[in-house]
Order: C-alpha cells, then structure tokens, then sequence
C-alpha cells in the first residue's frame, strides 16, 4: 500500500492531503460494506466497517499512526465522548435508588472481569504490572458497539436497557482507574494518599467539565427545540470543547461527557431523542471510530504466543460478565436466562478500550508497548466477535423487532428506508 501511495502523491496533489483521500475512499467502502453485510448476512453494520478497517490495517494503510496523537486522537476523544454522552443520557440515577441490585450487578460483573483476566494472564506467565494494566482495560464494555448493535436488530427489552446500563458504568470505572494507573504508573512510593490522588484529580476535572456541559445545554434546551438542527450543532459543538478542555486539564474526555450526560438527564427529566442531523453525525463519527479502531488493532505484531494470550483473555472476560450479572440476578427485575444473555451482550471492546491503551502507551514507554502488543488484538477480535456474540444475544433474548434475514426478494421498505436515514 505504501507503494500505491508514492504512486498516487506524484500526480494527485488534492488540496486537503492525500490522507484526506485515503480515509475519504475507506470510509465510503466501509459504509457499502456494512449495508451489504447487514442485508445480506442480518449482521450489524459494525461487522462491515471493522472488516474493511481490518483489510486495510493488514494491507499497511498509513493513514493511522499508533500510539494515537494530533487530529486522529482528538476525532477518536470526540467520537467517544459523543457516545457516552448518549449513553449517560439514558440513564436515571433514580432508577439504582429503587433498584439496587443493579449497582450490586454492574460491580460484580466488573470486578470479576478484571480478576479473570488478571489472573489468566498470569498463567500464561504475563508480568504482573502488565497483566494488572491490561486487565483494568478489559473491565470496560463498548456502549459504542451495542448502541450500533441495537440500533441495526431495532432492539428494545430488560436485556437491552440492562447491558447498556451495565455497559456505561463498566466504562465509568475503567475510565477512572486507568486514569489513576496511569498518574502512579512511575512513583515508588505507595501510599494511600499517593494513590487517591490522581482518581481525586480525574473525577474531579471531568466531573466540572461534564457539569459546565450539562448546565450549557440545560439553559439552551430552555431557548432553543431540542428537534432545531442549530440545536444538534450546539451540542456537537459544546461536546467537542469540553472533549479538549478536560484532556488539556487533567482529566478524562470520555468521562467528563459521560458524566455531562447523566447530569443533564436528572436537569432534563423528560424524554430527549437526538434529532435526526445530530444522528447523521454522530453515525459518521461512530463509523470513522470502528473503522480506526480496526486499522490501529490490525497493525499490531500478530504471533501464536499472543494469539494464546488473547483467546485465554477472551474467554475469562465473557465467562466473568456471565458470571457477574448471573450472580447479582436476584432482585435486580431480570430473570437467570436474561442474565446470560445480558452478560453475553456486554462482550464487545471497542473504541474505549483502545483510548485507555493509548494512555499507557503515553504514560509508559516500556510498559505500554507490552501492554499494547496483548490488548490490541484483543479488542480487534472483540470488537468484530462481540457485535456478532451480542446480536445473537439480542435475538435469543427476543428483543429485536427486525428479522434476522430478511427477505431478499422484497425491495426494502418505506420503515427500513427511514430507519437507514436515521442510522
């Protein structure tokens, strides 16, 4: 590719840069392949863009530079945070004040997920500090994959609202401890302020910048219709600045948005749905993160020995979630068999996980290329394995008001055609 490149740069000279016309292609490739495979295969869209991102991460594309820096992790920061900030948007801190058993699920769950892999990486002999970082990222779920998946299956149930629940408050906490492994990644001294104090500077940065974004857009929802498309640029916008400010402040981006979005939700009880320009952007942005996140996962040194590494994690992270949420199940207004298929749904890494990677890979010039070496592959095949475990999920569950294989004779229609403007 890199051949083809040289090529194309002595005659193609466009004015925004040849990298603008690298991504430009892929993504327009990447659209097309995710609609097919979806009509074709009943597969989410997600499968298709991390595919061709993985076809051209393998083939040496260059236009991803890993560890992430500039304009890149800045697009990435901002797809993520626009993510989260949905997702917290969904969800009513009320809610866990009558129902618990949730929080007692959503603890569960990440905990275990963090000693399953921790300890399964070291079996295979994994050094302790490594296994320790790798297993912090693979506490945290991609909300970004499931709300894709639901989106694409039309999906809605206690099993949908209950992994997406779970799914942004496993973020919240590796979001947070990451943070704070990578502020005492070099200090040898231990103690317990030294290690409360950067979870103290990170909850506390992006918890400012997500209040100054709810209270911005609590007073502009005041003003202004929530369906106005001047409404959708406002809060792309106000996101994109609190995305910068809280990453140049200390604090986390994707955190600060999340938490941005669950405040907003107790100012603005009421029923908010992003208006349809909003989710246009919001799904080119989301398409350009999957696409990313599979090019920089694909670039990573592939072996048997980390292929070893990789299964055995994949395996002890799906069987700790299942465990968890089955654990907590009682009480918590699902039943065992929805308990599974819960756990199975909160499979995908994505995005999130690649953002938390890239801080060590920044803070650690030794540590973070060992951890990256183990976590990249692995959010590549979950990435592209959990969409595909958490739509056979949503379907066994009986959540998905769409078909798996639609009828291929039949032109698509009129409900199908909105949705595909929505999406």
């Amino acid at each position: 590719m890199d051949e083809v490149m040289s090529i194309w740069a002595e005659w193609l000279k466009p004015s925004a840069g040849l990298p603008t016309v690298q991504w430009s292609l892929l993504l327009a490739v990447a659209a097309a392949a995710g609609h097919l495979l979806q009509r074709y295969s009943g597969l989410p869209k997600i499968v298709g863009y991390s595919l061709v991102g993985t076809a051209a991460g393998l083939g040496g594309f260059s236009g991803a530079v890993w560890p992430l820096q500039g304009v890149g992790l800045f697009l990435l920061e901002l797809a993520v945070a626009v993510v989260l900030f949905e997702a917290g948007g969904r969800i009513r801190l009320r809610w866990f004040r009558h129902n618990p058993m949730v929080l007692a699920q959503s603890l569960l769950e990440s905990v275990l997920c963090a000693l399953a892999v921790f300890y399964a990486l070291r079996a295979l002999d994994v050094r302790s500090s490594v296994a320790e970082s790798v297993a912090l990222v693979a506490m945290a779920s991609s909300p970004a994959v499931l709300s894709r998946v639901i989106m694409d299956t039309r999906a809605a149930g206690p099993v949908t609202e209950r992994a997406m629940v779970l799914a942004t408050l496993s973020t919240f906490y590796a979001l947070t401890l990451v943070s704070a492994r990578t502020g005492v990644m070099h200090r040898h001294e231990q103690d317990m302020a030294t290690l409360l104090y950067p979870v103290l500077v990170v909850l506390g940065v992006s918890f400012v910048v997500g209040a100054l974004l709810a209270l911005i857009l609590r007073m502009a929802l005041r003003v202004m219709s929530p369906s106005s498309e001047n409404t959708s640029i406002l809060l792309i916008a106000v996101i994109a600045a609190g995305t910068a400010l809280a990453a140049n402040f200390g604090g986390s981006a994707p955190l600060a948005a999340l938490i941005g979005g669950l405040m907003l939700k107790q100012l603005h009880p009421r029923p908010w749905a992003w208006p349809r320009q909003l989710g246009t952007a919001a799904s080119l942005l989301t398409m350009l993160m999957f696409v990313l996140v599979s090019v920089v996962a694909a670039q990573s040194d592939w072996n048997p020995a980390v292929a070893g590494l990789v299964l055995a994690m994949a395996v002890a992270r799906l069987a700790a979630k299942v465990l968890g949420v089955e654990l907590a199940h009682w009480g918590s207004g699902i039943d065992w068999r929805q308990s599974m298929w819960t756990g199975c749904a909160m499979m995908p890494m994505s995005s999130i996980a690649l953002l938390l990677v890239s801080q060590f890979m920044s803070s650690s010039m030794t540590l973070g290329p060992r951890i990256a070496s183990i976590a990249l592959p692995a959010i590549l095949l979950m990435e592209i394995l959990g969409a595909i475990v958490t739509t056979f999920a949503i379907y066994r569950a009986g959540e998905s008001a769409r078909p798996w294989l639609p009828p291929l004779a039949s032109p698509p229609a009129a409900s199908d055609m909105r949705g595909e403007a929505h999406g």
